[in-house]
């Protein structure tokens, strides 16, 4: 937040300038354009380049106010609103890559998986060195959420690859591995990414999980019983709770 009031400052402080620059040639010309036809044309010329330079710079303000107002919605849950405040900065200005990684979580998180996947290459030719590994599993997710579950784990396995230490890739893989029956694979993954951070609390469902799939519910209630020797936070630890009531039956 303190960055979009730095940003709003430097814009106002722009504005400010171009007025009084403007203000002062059109004081100059004024004389003239009234002893001269010729003169006259560069007077209205001075004003329109001033027209145009402030609007510019209320579009950039505009779409940063737009753009930094999108994590307060998705806090409030207030889903609709922050689509509708990412999109219009898009709209004013398409060349921010801040301001489609803004669009994409809004699309996310109202589940326009579809449109979202189709504003992936917007990104990349923003970032053509790459994008960044939250982007990249966001979309992941997306694909996940629409099936595609060999992509999902060709993206995972590249992530890996590039970052082994990164746990959220290897929830992804084993949840994609699991909708597809790949138990072993799955479990492998979500070890792996219990192996990196213990608390991660979709890997332990996920494997819990798995060994339910597989008809080992005692299993499944050890690794939830496993997570008495770690912190979680209590909304988590009621949801082990009924997970585990429901391997229990």
């Amino acid at each position: 937040m303190v960055q979009s009031f730095e940003f709003i400052f430097w814009e106002a402080l722009k504005a400010l300038a171009l007025v009084v620059a403007a203000l002062l040639a059109v004081k100059a010309a004024r004389p003239l354009a009234k002893a001269d036809r010729r003169w006259a044309l560069l007077y209205a010329g001075i004003l329109a380049l001033t027209a145009l330079g402030a609007q510019a710079v209320g579009k950039d303000v505009a779409a940063e106010v737009y753009a930094e107002s999108v994590p307060k919605n998705l806090d409030r849950n207030n889903d609709a609103l922050a689509y509708s405040n990412a999109l219009r900065a898009v709209e004013l200005r398409p060349g921010n890559l801040y301001y489609w990684q803004m669009l994409a979580r809004s699309k996310f998180t109202t589940r326009q998986f579809e449109s979202m996947l189709a504003d992936e290459h917007s990104l990349q030719a923003l970032r053509p060195r790459g994008l960044g590994e939250e982007d990249v599993l966001r979309f992941a997710y997306a694909r996940y959420f629409l099936g595609q579950y060999d992509q999902v784990i060709s993206i995972a396995g590249q992530i890996m690859r590039q970052n082994p230490g990164y746990p959220k890739s290897y929830v992804l893989a084993g949840m994609a591995e699991t909708a597809l029956h790949h138990y072993p694979d799955a479990e492998r993954d979500f070890l792996q990414s219990l192996k990196i951070l213990p608390n991660q609390q979709d890997a332990v469902e996920g494997l819990a999980q798995v060994y339910f799939l597989q008809g080992d519910a005692k299993r499944a209630v050890a690794v939830l019983d496993a997570t008495a020797h770690y912190d979680f936070p209590p909304d988590q630890r009621r949801r082990f709770e009924e997970l585990k009531a429901l391997y229990e039956q």
